[in-house]
């Protein structure tokens, strides 16, 4: 009874302590959703995390991967060592919010939550400084780039891990759709790779009246967009997960003109490294092969982008404990699916041990919409859920 009345009192105090300054981490939310900044230039959101963190007594490292920050705070003779990883940049989506925060930067927004991810890692930093409870070192990593796909590549390149050592490492992500505040977890694959593919049908361009004089690169694509499906239904595993997309197509410029080629830009997501695998070899080879069907050719540019999110076991399972003694069971989605959008934080857990999880956003529009706003209600929850973990993991 006594260590569930002492857990019970240092539950509140964290609520308490975080709450506090709840109103001043809002606002620094809505600053840095005012102020967008795209992979690789998020320097003045940097330069703000950079001076927080050092004003709260944090070793603070800048300049890793361009924009990148890492801080450290240690306490004890702990030998143990926690990574919490928060994303900083924004999109390329012009804001249709109409809110009094919405984005100054025309063409830009804070449409996936990152302003929201650095808030709550924020909070949670200076609650730990100010009154953590803690044996061991802690390491914050504000990372760029990662709408893009290459800010965890760049920060790894540049010796994240072995500048700065960790024994796990932790994200979160908002999710839209899932009841505002509560947590998801996923043990093992959580979130889907992620590869390109750019293909150029070249065949013979003419007038619309005499098609017979053509080879049309119009019909042997739209013979291929079909065909494409087949590759999900026919070649991969039914009880695996596989999605190609085809998001842009574009050829011709006039209704009786035959165009010279059509250019299509796909996505394929898998979950496993074989699936992944078989995509890269069954989308071009359809490709040319539907083409030369039609007496044209296919030239595929096929891009590897990042691999699966695979959550590991022991991590994810430290996580999710975490959030059901700190928060109750009420507050975690007990069947979270995995996702098939991707992350790169995939890059860290090829290298450490760790677990990305999932905060609900409520009833929000979709990430990656001109709509979307994070919800301010979940930073509060979601920074004490940092500071639950830092101390259990660091305990």
């Amino acid at each position: 009874m006594n260590m569930i009345v002492k857990d019970a009192q240092a539950a509140d105090a964290i609520e308490r302590g975080i709450g506090a300054y709840l109103d001043e981490i809002v606002a620094l939310r809505h600053d840095l959703h005012r102020h967008p900044e795209l992979s690789f230039h998020e320097h003045r959101t940097s330069g703000i995390v950079a001076s927080r963190l050092k004003s709260w007594g944090y070793e603070v490292e800048t300049g890793i991967a361009g924009t990148g920050v890492v801080a450290t705070l240690r306490r004890g003779e702990g030998s143990r060592r926690i990574g919490i990883r928060a994303d900083m940049d924004a999109l390329p989506i012009e804001e249709a919010t109409g809110l009094a925060h919405a984005s100054t930067n025309r063409g830009v927004m804070h449409a996936c939550g990152h302003d929201g991810h650095t808030a709550i890692l924020l909070a949670a930093a200076r609650y730990l400084a100010e009154a953590g409870r803690f044996d061991g070192t802690l390491r914050l990593i504000f990372q760029p780039a990662e709408e893009i796909g290459a800010g965890a590549r760049k920060m790894l390149s540049e010796g994240l891990f072995e500048r700065f050592p960790v024994d796990a490492v932790f994200g979160l992500h908002n999710w839209p759709g899932v009841p505002s505040g509560q947590f998801g977890f996923v043990a093992g694959p959580a979130m889907a790779s992620v590869d390109q593919c750019n293909i150029k049908i070249v065949g013979k361009g003419g007038h619309g009246a005499e098609p017979q004089l053509t080879v049309d690169p119009v019909l042997a694509t739209a013979s291929l967009i079909t065909a494409l499906q087949s590759v999900v239904s026919r070649n991969v595993d039914p009880q695996e997960m596989a999605v190609v997309t085809v998001g842009s197509i574009h050829g011709g410029s006039a209704s009786n003109v035959i165009p010279e080629s059509v250019v299509l830009k796909l996505t394929m997501r898998a979950f496993s490294e074989t699936t992944r695998g078989l995509l890269g070899e069954r989308v071009p080879a359809l490709a040319r092969a539907q083409a030369e069907s039609f007496g044209a050719t296919a030239e595929v540019d096929y891009r590897r982008g990042f691999p699966a999110l695979i959550n590991h076991r022991t991590e994810t399972d430290l996580a999710r404990s975490v959030a059901l003694e700190a928060f109750g069971a009420g507050q975690v989605v007990s069947d979270f699916k995995p996702r098939t959008a991707s992350e790169d934080f995939a890059f860290m857990l090829e290298e450490k041990a760790g677990s990305y999880l999932f905060v609900g956003n409520g009833d929000s529009a979709p990430l990656h919409s001109a709509n979307y706003d994070f919800n301010d209600a979940i930073i509060a929850p979601a920074a004490r859920y940092w500071v639950r973990l830092v101390e259990t993991f660091l305990a």
